[in-house]
């Protein structure tokens, strides 16, 4: 090899060395670029050596062809993509799911937007660019299939077909009443008879005469336990009695749907007064036989034959006048006649063949409820059908219970109640309303299953309701709507949509923040009562509330018991009244109440809790300025006084009326029209200054502004005081 050969090797060598250096360099991302580069060093110098070895024998000039061309492509590569990726892990993108609109034939612009869960205008953006007329676009405009599947590929959605579902109907499981018994298996019953009248005419007394006991010393207006009296004869008869007072007229009509015969007491020193027309109408719609008790005939001014004229206004019809009703004439007090009442009462139930089936399923009727604290819920029944006896199961309403115990009117236990006997039942679960039909049932079960499924039909009804709402409300927006379309209908879709967003712009900036608190006047109020037809009456007296614009009446609860910690919680959240009627609260309640500031009413009688309820509503109300008029003056001559620089005009006067006080306010009035109204700057008499000009005098008098004064102009001296408003509701009563 000659020396020539040898550094012509030697250059290539270099040459080749330098570009792996480069290289190395360009590709030092990584650890494995490195290595590369190393193992091509490593076959450089094995290549050198070798060329060292042979030197005297140079070989040809294709020995280094050994490298294959693709190692450095190879080594390129490999530093490359290491490079870039190393310290790098690269996760994929998670796909997002688009969304499924369930879609239907025929459906409307404003169902379809209302599936996709976006506003109308969203499926006008998505039919942009087509072909489909968008000016003729309504919401309730019907789209075709392929229009409907369009807009939701648009939106990035999918469709899916609706599946039509079928609401399983439930079964009916509420109970029913028995059929008509066999005649044969009848036997007669105890008539029940209702005393019926207006307040005061003596109907508590007579039942207290013809069961010998104190009933009147309790002084109550709502239903008494029915009871039952025992003729020398042996005959039974059932009494109820029912409050005259007129707050109490659901009281008197279901006092007549569960009776045979109403005993009318009517006064005979007071003749037909209002509640005594009502209850003769309640008893002509029940188709009630009457007999009439003319009570307090002992009085001097008594005159029952006016009492029986009056009556027949009404289509009540004595005997004496060709009639078929009984009149007797009583006194309750000294218990004259009583015994002839009895008898015309069994003479009735007689001739009416009153009979019932003792066997069976028992039927009845709830007379009244309450809570009792050592029997809890306990209600007043009625047995029509039936013998009642301790574990019985019964539903009445949404209430069921299983007779647990059973007492009379005199608080005795008893074992079994037949028809026409009046128990107290212990037992219930929840407390049944008065009025409430009773229907016995084979088991509890069935009776969990009776109650369910009267819940399910009142908040079916309840949906209802509140579906014809909702649609009516949206038939409202709809209509609103259309009529803001309607005034745009000239305007190409861009415009009209441009419109409406400035529109609706406008109408948000001047929308009221909704956490502003309202400023409507509100009394909210608790309602406890002794028994349910107590709560009954005051609510049927607070439904006919008509006062709303000036203080709204808002019932928060009601219920029946003594007042409870609960009320308190609850008057307390609500800041209302608590009013109770013949209920109690104890100590620690009324303390409570006390600390607290909650205002806790009981009353005993119905009118004062609501004159209560009144004045209460009243002062919730702001105060009216009331103007009275204290003197009045004429204006007889004009004239100026000069006052330092400045010229006031002042008028001569005689007081007409009353007297001019410079401590009131003043008025001046020519013909009609007030041409002033303010305070006065002097008031002279003479040439002293006075505090009060009387009637007759002559007096001098500056106003606060200045007035051009003409004789004969009058002047009115008035003070403005407070006054109390009162609401303006009329229970009736």
């Amino acid at each position: 090899m000659t020396g020539s050969q040898v550094i012509s090797i030697l250059g290539v060598m270099t040459g080749l060395k330098t570009l792996l250096r480069l290289e190395r360099v360009l590709c030092c991302g990584g650890v494995m670029s490195q290595l590369c580069a190393l193992r091509c060093e490593a076959v450089r110098l094995a290549h050198w050596r070798a060329a060292g070895s042979h030197c005297l024998n140079p070989l040809p000039s294709t020995v280094w062809t050994c490298i294959p061309p693709t190692t450095y492509q190879l080594t390129r590569f490999m530093a490359t993509k290491h490079g870039k990726s190393s310290g790098k892990v690269l996760k994929p993108k998670p796909k997002q799911e688009k969304q499924e609109v369930e879609i239907k034939q025929r459906m409307t612009v404003s169902e379809l937007a209302q599936a996709m869960k976006r506003d109308i205008d969203h499926v006008y953006e998505a039919l942009l660019n087509t072909s489909f007329d968008l000016d003729s676009l309504e919401p309730d405009s019907v789209l075709e299939e392929e229009w409907i599947k369009e807009i939701v590929k648009r939106s990035g959605m999918k469709f899916k077909w609706a599946k039509l579902t079928e609401d399983k109907v439930r079964e009916n499981k509420d109970v029913e009443r028995q059929p008509p018994p066999d005649p044969a298996v009848l036997v007669p019953r105890p008539p029940v008879v209702t005393i019926m009248g207006h307040v005061d005419h003596g109907k508590t007394t007579l039942l207290d005469s013809l069961r010998k006991s104190q009933v009147a010393a309790m002084d109550r207006l709502t239903f008494v336990l029915p009871f039952a009296v025992q003729l020398p004869s042996g005959e039974r008869i059932t009494f109820l009695d029912t409050p005259g007072h007129a707050a109490f007229s659901a009281m008197r009509a279901r006092g007549t749907l569960v009776t045979d015969i109403v005993i009318l007491v009517v006064a005979a020193d007071d003749g037909v007064m209002k509640q005594t027309i009502e209850s003769i109408q309640h008893a002509k719609k029940a188709k009630v036989p009457i007999i009439v008790a003319v009570n307090k005939c002992d009085k001097h001014e008594a005159d029952p034959s006016r009492v029986k004229q009056e009556l027949l206004g009404h289509d009540v019809v004595c005997e004496e006048f060709g009639g078929d009703v009984q009149a007797i004439h009583v006194s309750a007090l000294k218990g004259d006649n009583l015994l002839e009442l009895a008898e015309a009462t069994v003479t009735l139930a007689e001739v009416l063949e009153l009979k019932a089936d003792p066997t069976g399923q028992v039927e009845g009727t709830i007379i009244e409820s309450r809570t009792d604290k050592g029997k809890g819920p306990v209600s007043t029944v009625i047995v029509k059908r039936g013998t009642l006896r301790k574990g019985c199961t019964l539903v009445a309403g949404k209430a069921w219970a299983k007779v647990r115990f059973m007492f009379d009117e005199n608080n005795q236990a008893v074992s079994e109640a037949g028809p026409s006997t009046a128990v107290e039942i212990v037992g219930w679960k929840e407390l049944p309303s008065a009025g409430e039909e009773i229907l016995e049932v084979v088991s509890e079960q069935r009776a969990r299953e009776v109650v369910d499924w009267r819940c399910y039909v009142e908040e079916q009804e309840k949906l209802k309701e509140d579906m014809k709402a909702i649609e009516a409300k949206q038939q409202e927006h709809e209509e609103s709507y259309k009529k803001e379309r309607e005034s745009m209908a000239h305007l190409s879709w861009k415009q009209r949509k441009s419109a409406m967003y400035r529109a609706n712009k406008q109408r948000m900036a001047f929308r009221p923040s909704e956490r502003v608190e309202s400023q409507d006047l509100t009394l909210p109020v608790i309602v406890k009562g002794d028994v349910d037809g107590s709560v009954e009456a005051i609510l049927n007296i607070l439904d006919s509330y008509d006062a709303d614009e000036q203080c709204q009446l808002n019932v928060v609860h009601f219920g029946v018991g003594d007042i409870t910690e609960n009320d308190l919680k609850l008057a307390e959240t609500f800041s209302g009244t608590i009013y109770g009627f013949n209920v109690a609260a104890n100590k620690s309640v009324q303390q409570i109440a006390a600390k607290k500031g909650i205002p806790l009413k009981l009353h005993r009688v119905i009118y004062k809790l609501i004159d209560d309820l009144k004045d209460e509503l009243s002062s919730k109300l702001p105060p009216t300025l009331e103007e009275n008029v204290i003197g009045e003056a004429s204006v007889l001559a004009t004239f100026d006084v000069t006052v330092g620089k400045k010229k006031v005009p002042v008028a001569g006067c005689r007081v007409q009326k009353g007297q001019l006080d410079r401590k009131m306010k003043f008025r001046v009035i020519r013909g009609r029209e007030v041409l002033w109204e303010g305070r006065l700057t002097t008031l002279k008499h003479h040439k002293d200054d006075v505090q009060t000009v009387k009637t007759g005098m002559e007096c001098g008098l500056s106003l606060d502004q200045d007035v051009d004064f003409m004789p004969g102009d009058e002047i009115v001296c008035y003070e403005e005081a407070e006054k109390q408003q009162k609401i303006s509701w009329d229970p009736g009563f």
